[in-house]
Parts: C-alpha cells; structure tokens; sequence
C-alpha cells in the first residue's frame, strides 16, 4: 500500500511520471492542461458511447447518431476531376450490411491505417440509406490486447483530444492510472475532501467518496454513474470556491473598520422623502434598514441590490448616499454609459439641490472641464460625485469617500470595481443591477457580498404587454406604432447594429434611419448610437424627454438609463440577436408611466429554438425567470458580458442547474 505522503506526491506529479507518457505525449496532454497526474485523472470525457451492444449497420437510420463496429472490405481516394479535392473513403462490413464512411479530405496517413482486414469501431449519424454514408465519423481501431477489458464491451468514455493524441491511447493511460492509483493509494487531500461530507445533510449520504467518483466518472458501470460521479466532483469544486470567498470576506473584515455613514437623524433624508413626490415601496423600506444596519455596523458594507427594471433602486441609491453624506462623507456614483450618468445627474442634482449637496458630473466628456475648474471637488461639502469609467482613472481622487455606489455593475469588471473602492479607505460599497442574477451566479460571484432584493415595483404604472412577431406582419405593427404617436405616445425603435455588413440581414440604425422617417412622416425621428458624440447624444436625449422627437431609432446603447414616462411603444428588430436579459432590460425602458405600454419583438429567425426563446419574454416579466432562462440557455459567461471578470471555470460545476449543490457547499464552507 502507498503510504500517505508517497500517495500525496503522486497526485502532484507531472504525468510524464506515469509508464508510457514520453517527451511528446507529455506536450499533447499539456495543451489539454493535463501537466499533473491529478489533471489527468480530472478529464473530463466529453461523451460517453454503449459499446455492451452495438447496433448492425442494418438498423442505422438518417439523422441518430449511433455507434457499430465493422471490418475495412475497401478503402481509397476518390477524385472527380484533376486537381479536384480530393475525398477518402472507407468501406466497412458486419454480418447485416456495408457501411460507407467519408472524409472531404485525404491526407496520406489514411489508406495505411484504414487498410482492408482491419476493424474498427465507428460513431456518426447516418446521412443517406441508399448506399448507407456517414461523413466524418469518429473512428477508433480495435486492437488485440486489454480491448474487451478497457475499449469494448463497457460504457466507454470518449474524452476531449488534440492532434496526435489518440484516443485509445488516452483512454488506456486513464485506465491504468485508476486502476493503478485508485486501488493502490490513499491520497490525503482526496480524503479531507471526503471528510467534509461526514457531518453533512441527508443528500450527501448518497454521494461516493471522492476515489470512487473519479472511477465512476470515467469507467461507469450504468448511466446512472456518470451524474452521480459529476455531482460529488462538482460539490468539491463549490466548497473550494465559498471556502475562498469566505477566507476573502474574512481577511477583509480583519484589516478594516468600517466609517461610521449610518446617517445622523435623517437630518437630510427627511426632507428629500418630503420632496421624493412618491411614497417608498415597503420592499425598498427593507433594504434601507438593511443599508443602514451595514452603514453603521464594524465592518464596511458590501451589499449587492438587485431589483428588477423600474423598481425603485435609484430612490434606494439616494436615500443610502444621504445617509453617508449627513456624516460628512463623500459619495461616489459610477454608472456604465454617459447617457445614464448624465440621467442620474439631472435627478440626483434635482432632488439635491435645496439639502445644500452639491452634486458633480465626471465623464469622458467632462473630465477636462473639471480639472480645470475654479473649485476643487474637496472644497465644498457634503459631495457626490457621479461619473462613469473616468472615476477609476488615476487623475481622480476625491476625499473622505464614505460609500461608492456602483450602477448596472454587470457592465463593470470586478477589477474596476476594486479600483474605485481603492479611492478611499475601505469605504461602504453598494453594487446595483437591474439584470436579476440567477441564484446560482449569486452564489459563486457575489458570495462575498450580503443581497438585498427589491421584488416589488412602485405603484401608479400601467402594463407592459409583450408581443413576438415575424417580419410579414411589420406593416401592421407600423400602422399600430402610428396609432400611439396619434394618441400623444412616443416610442422606440431598436437595431442591433449600428451600421450594416455586407451580406448580413441583420438591420443596422444608419442605414434604416430615412426608411423610417419616411415610414412613420410626419412625426419626428433622430437616432441615438454608441458613435455619436456626448454632446449630440445628450441633444438627441433632451429632444426625446421634451416630446419633441416623436420616435427614437437606437441600438442597445439605450438598455440602462434611459427613463423617458410617455414613451410606451418599444419595437425591437431581429430580436433573435439579443440575450433574454438583454431584451428584458430593453423592454424596461417603458412601462415607466401610467399609460400602458407595449414591447413588440420581431424576429426573422426560422428556426422554432429562437422563437421558443423570446416567447419566454412573452410569457413573464419576471427577470429572476427570464434570468435563469438566460443562464440555461447561453451560459454564465455570454449573460454576463465580455467585462465581468470572475467567473469561475468548472470542470464538472454546471451554474445552470446545480443551485442545490452551490447552496449545500456554502454551508459546508461555514461549517469549517
């Protein structure tokens, strides 16, 4: 038996140590990021293939994939015509019928290794009858030896490749390292692994130990074996995970002491809830007495608010700058888009401006004027300063920050999150989205954070109706469209390009702009998009709010910010080339009213998935549904965005449907 510390090496060891790995199979299995014998036994098959029966070529049928086996009759390159590409085929044989298996490309290995006599095993979907095809199939030779132990005649796992690496090769190596390693060896950090589950819940009885998982998962014995094997696996990778966050969360709180920002009598927030000219929601009454509790509490606030679009997260985001501010602290505000910075400007400045703060703008736009100015931004207080990605730049600097407040963080990376908070001396941080996060995603991203949610919306608005539709029924939806501007309305028209491509359907703002002034003449149409310059966006902006554009033609620039209450008509073109949070957010730019609204979706796509998927819009507006219906569908890293560093790449961790798991693996990590 392999003693401890021998057992522990071995999991550490490069995989050149294992018989049978040289030099060049070792640089194969590195571009596979298999460098230590624990990689190696972590690989994840990417599918698995029933070889305790294989079906006769008789019973193939068009379109199933499906795995025979057979022996090469004939093989060859066929040409059509001198210097045509040339085509290999091979033509294999069981005891019911021929198979004829093509390549569209024939490189010169392949008459030797498909030569007559040989057998292989092959998997593909059938493509005709008459003769019987399958193009580009996978392959794999059946070769004396551990073939019935190993290849044949069990669940076989077929694994991720590189060139040059086969997979029967790989499959053996796997093998002899489980058999090997696993019977062999007792490995210390596997069973401390272990040892978290021995005070666990019911569910967790069930779940193997770790050795047996890695055994189940790549030599199963039933089906059953293979989600059995990746839950214990994917649980590890979840307790590794909260552990880290909390260990973070820990070591945080242990160097920091939290400003004291709880507020001081509602000194000032009396007074801005007397001019607010609505009455908060109770929900939001909740996650102010959370904030506050944060604000004055030993350690600095780390709260993520979520609340779906047009819930009242702006209000909250005042009522806790307030709070900071009448404890004679700075406040900054950061925003992902010029367009909502500048919105939240007019607002904030608006509902300020007789408490005495003074409010600030720092854009791209207007950063030089700022340098410039006669004042600094430490000269009068108290402050909020609001801003967009400048805020982060090194030649702003603000004092006596208390609390960063930081809008729409989906748009920002969690580097330049850090970068803010930095400004200061741990001040209180308050993330904000209105894109609902998936529980999951909440739990692996923002374990560090406590959540608060706002679940209600404020009352007084009227519906949104959501509408899905092909392209063949736009003239009615033009002639809809003309009714609202008739009755006062305004609306917005959506493009998910700016300028179009060559060749592409796809509808872009530049080129449909004078197709629609003619089409919706005599009302008036500008166009908004991500190229223009600050200033113009702004004009167009003012035009809009003012009711003096009619119809506002825009790409997704528009999705976060822009709070415009009679307009009630949004149309959005290919819709198909959106996410559903995306759309989700788009649809909340109306609806903000007391008129009922309408959000049309038009899609061009002809395939059922895509029209399925928008129906989801059609059917809720609940953004935690259409959220998780996000993450199912596209997966955590396109939800969340080219910019949103963080998210953890798992090897058996599924963030679509592992919420159980995610939820067990905290408490696990608490328990330590």
């Amino acid at each position: 038996m392999t003693a401890p510390n021998q057992a522990e090496s071995l999991l550490r060891r490069p995989v050149m140590s294992l018989w049978g790995v040289g030099a060049e199979r070792a640089r194969l299995l590195e571009r596979l990021r298999i460098h230590t014998v624990e990689d190696l036994l972590l690989h994840k098959p990417r599918r698995y293939e029933d070889r305790r029966r294989f079906l006769a070529i008789r019973e193939l049928q068009p379109g199933q994939p499906a795995c025979v086996r057979g022996i090469v009759v004939a093989s060859g390159v066929k040409r059509w015509k001198k210097g045509a590409r040339a085509m290999f085929e091979c033509v294999l044989e069981d005891s019911t019928a021929r198979l004829h298996c093509r390549w569209w490309q024939a490189f010169p290995w392949m008459e030797e290794y498909f030569a007559v006599g040989r057998e292989f095993v092959v998997f593909g979907k059938l493509e005709s009858l008459r003769p019987r095809i399958v193009d580009h199939p996978e392959t794999e030779l059946v070769e004396a030896g551990e073939e019935n132990l190993v290849h044949l005649n069990r669940i076989a796992p077929i694994y991720p490749l590189t060139e040059g690496l086969p997979q029967r090769w790989l499959r053996g190596l796997i093998w002899r390292s489980v058999d090997q390693l696993m019977t062999g060896g007792s490995f210390p950090e596997w069973n401390a692994l272990d040892e978290r589950l021995r005070f666990a819940r019911t569910e967790a009885a069930s779940l193997p130990g770790r050795s047996n998982a890695v055994t189940m998962l790549h030599f199963p014995e039933e089906f059953e074996d293979i989600e059995i094997a990746r839950r214990r696996l994917a649980l590890d990778e979840f307790v590794d995970l909260q552990v880290h966050m909390q260990q973070r969360r820990k070591l945080f709180e242990s160097r920091s002491k939290a400003l004291p920002c709880g507020g001081d009598n509602n000194r000032l927030m009396k007074p801005f809830l007397q001019v607010l000219g609505f009455k908060l929601t109770a929900s939001q009454a909740n996650v102010l007495r959370e904030i506050r509790h944060d604000l004055r509490g030993e350690h600095p606030m780390r709260r993520l608010l979520q609340g779906d679009v047009g819930s009242g997260k702006t209000a909250v985001a005042a009522c806790s700058a307030l709070m900071a501010l009448e404890c004679g602290f700075n406040v900054a505000l950061m925003a992902p888009t010029e367009i909502l910075a500048e919105q939240h400007h007019r607002n904030f400045s608006r509902w300020f401006e007789s408490l005495g703060v003074r409010v600030e703008l720092r854009t791209g736009s207007t950063r030089a004027a700022l340098a410039h100015g006669s004042r600094s931004l430490e000269e009068v207080k108290p402050l909020l300063v609001i801003g967009t990605h400048a805020l982060v730049s090194s030649g702003f600097e603000i004092q006596k920050l208390g609390l960063v407040i930081i809008d729409e963080q989906h748009k920002f990376g969690v580097a330049q999150r850090e970068q803010l908070v930095r400004k200061g001396h741990y001040p209180h941080l308050l993330v904000m989205t209105a894109t609902p996060i998936p529980r999951t995603l909440g739990l692996t991203l923002y374990g560090d954070l406590d959540v608060s949610t706002i679940d209600a919306a404020p009352p007084g608005r009227g519906k949104i109706k959501t509408f899905v539709r092909t392209t063949d029924t736009l003239p009615k939806v033009w002639s809809f469209i003309r009714e609202k501007l008739a009755a006062g309305r305004q609306a917005y028209v959506v493009y998910p390009r700016v300028e179009e491509n060559q060749g592409n359907e796809v509808k872009a703002v530049m080129k449909e702009f004078e197709v629609l002034k003619r089409q919706l003449a005599p009302y008036s149409v500008a166009m908004l998009h991500g190229r223009m310059k600050a200033a113009e966006k702004e004009g167009v902006m003012a035009e809009f709010r003012a009711n003096r554009v009619h119809v506002l033609l825009a790409t997704s620039l528009i999705e976060v910010g822009v709070d415009v209450p009679n307009a009630t008509v949004m149309l959005i073109e290919n819709a198909e080339q959106f996410g559903l949070a995306q759309l989700h957010q788009l649809r909340g730019r109306i609806g903000r009213g007391v008129h009922d609204s309408h959000c049309i979706l038009v899609s061009a796509a002809g395939n059922i998935e895509a029209r399925e998927r928008l129906q989801v819009l059609e059917a809720t507006r609940d953004g935690f549904q259409i959220a998780e219906a996000d993450l199912k569908l596209r997966g955590p890293g396109e939800l969340l965005g080219k910019d949103q560093s963080g998210v953890p790449a798992f090897r058996f961790g599924n963030l679509a449907q592992d919420l159980e798991l995610i939820s067990f693996a905290r408490e696990i990590a608490r328990g330590r």
